[in-house]
């Protein structure tokens, strides 16, 4: 299996562990798979949620070998740091949410983030890789405490993290501020997410940065989703769904189902996108976005435009304007056409404006729809859900509930999976707020006691414990001195 550019897929194709290494490729366009390989999802059955990552792993870095990928799944998934059932899927009325915020974070970027870093320690082996790796965390607000868990032990990486300031929660600020050790740091860019992204591609494609780096023996990489590593691991949960809605007895073998995603940089719902092209049975795939709608726009007009409004919600890691993985997906929808996509997302750089052509959209009707909710509906989701069946959505999920259950039609039969990202407690004064409790003058402990006293879900131990906690100090910078701090972060964790 190799690996080509978006940009260029004539370029000579790389294996899986030098895109996994370097992010983003070097023509500035994102590696994808030369071809997608087959999987059984009836496989996934019989298979733990290690052994499955291990088997999907496999098909796609076959430079490694079995023995190290079995290695690297089980020390993502069996080391403790998630429960048994890794992503329990609950039926919630007529709704299957897989859960992905088990883990160390309470978010679903713990899913992939947890096996990237070792993915990345065996990539730097095979390719004789031996300084050190500076990893770019662009994130909305869940990314970045994921990549510092993931990384914290992991060899020869430092993480340096950039997310907009005011634009996430209390509790996803305060949780970047207090993990990585010395190892990482994490600094707030005034702006939103498409600043922080846009400033760490600018970072990647430095030229005096990148030579300072090499000259110490360091290189950059990605823990975003525009590294193929991060991708990969996603694309198992989906087909550990099938599996466990098989043994539910929810569906049939064979049987196809739906997938709604709460989608920002629309990394989540492409690794459905590949679980299908892999052969996992899905009809349809929905596209959930919050007040900041562009891809619903996309998906449905075809005009795809990022000079427009932007909204800061009560789900800020969708608060996105520019979509980086959406980018694999137009390749697929340009039948793979790089040289063609190039030149339009070239134009899109330009003025934010795009009008995708006629062909690219009719591939895919019918495979994907784009629906949005803004945020009264998406309060209005977490009231009635908690309401109708007891069970508590974080804003991020409310937002996929709102649109799946409008879209979902009973009299098809057909299975529908929505994609829970969050636990609720990352977000408790918006949860509390949806449910009718404000909470002017309390405290994050305080917030929490109210929030479980209401619901009585179980509050993550590692929420729990954030409050006593003591932060870094908060440190601010535009987003045009991202590079320059960059550098200073470095000095100071030992460049």
């Amino acid at each position: 299996m190799k690996f080509i550019s978006t940009r260029d897929s004539q370029a000579l194709p790389v294996s899986g562990a030098v895109a996994i290494l370097s992010g983003p490729a070097p023509d500035g366009g994102l590696y994808v798979p030369q071809s997608f390989p087959y999987y059984d999802p009836c496989l996934a059955r019989y298979k733990s949620y290690a052994q499955l990552a291990e088997d999907i792993f496999a098909l796609y870095l076959d430079d490694f070998s079995g023995a190290e990928l079995g290695i690297a799944a089980r020390a993502a998934y069996e080391s403790g740091a998630f429960p048994p059932s890794v992503a329990p899927v609950s039926q919630v009325g007529p709704i299957a949410l897989l859960e992905l915020f088990h883990g160390p974070t309470c978010a679903f970027k713990d899913m992939a983030l947890a096996a990237l870093p070792h993915l990345m320690t065996l990539s730097a082996a095979k390719t004789g890789h031996t300084g050190e790796t500076v990893i770019l965390v662009a994130t909305s607000g869940d990314t970045g405490k994921a990549a510092q868990e993931g990384f914290a032990n992991a060899a020869g990486c430092r993480v340096i993290v950039f997310y907009p300031a005011g634009g996430v929660s209390g509790m996803q600020e305060k949780q970047m501020l207090t993990g990585g050790g010395a190892k990482t740091a994490a600094l707030a860019v005034k702006g939103n997410f498409d600043d922080c992204q846009r400033g760490v591609k600018s970072i990647f494609a430095d030229a005096a940065i990148v030579r300072r780096l090499k000259e110490t023996g360091r290189s950059f990489s990605s823990a975003n989703s525009i590294n193929f590593g991060r991708l990969l691991p996603q694309i198992v949960y989906y087909y550990y769904a099938y599996s466990q809605m098989l043994a539910q007895g929810s569906l049939k073998a064979g049987q196809s189902i739906d997938i709604a995603v709460p989608t920002g940089n629309f990394g989540n719902i492409l690794a459905a996108y590949y679980a299908r092209r892999m052969g996992l049975p899905v009809r349809r795939l929905i596209c959930a976005s919050n007040d900041n709608d562009v891809l619903k726009e996309a998906i449905a007009t075809g005009h795809y435009y990022s000079n427009r409004p932007f909204y800061k919600t009560a789900s800020p890691s969708m608060d996105i304007l520019v979509s980086s993985n959406f980018e694999r997906f137009l390749f697929e929808m340009y039948g793979r056409d790089g040289a063609l996509l190039t030149k339009d997302l070239r134009q899109f750089a330009e003025n934010g404006d795009l009008k995708i052509g006629e062909d690219a959209r009719k591939n895919w009707q019918g495979l994907l729809y784009g629906g949005s909710a803004d945020g009264d509906t998406a309060a209005e989701a977490i009231g009635g859900v908690m309401a109708k069946y007891g069970y508590l959505l974080d804003p991020h999920t409310a937002v996929g509930w709102a649109v799946a259950y409008r879209y979902y039609d009973p009299s098809e039969g057909l299975p529908l999976l929505l994609t829970a990202t969050a636990s609720p407690y990352k977000f408790p004064a918006a949860v509390l707020g949806a449910l009718g409790f404000s909470c002017e003058g309390l405290k994050e402990e305080e917030q929490l006691r109210l929030l479980f006293k209401r619901s009585k879900a179980t509050i993550p131990a590692p929420l729990a414990a954030l409050p006593g906690l003591s932060p870094r100090p908060r440190v601010e910078i535009a987003p045009e001195d991202m590079g320059r701090a960059l550098l200073e972060a470095l000095e100071e964790t030992g460049l």
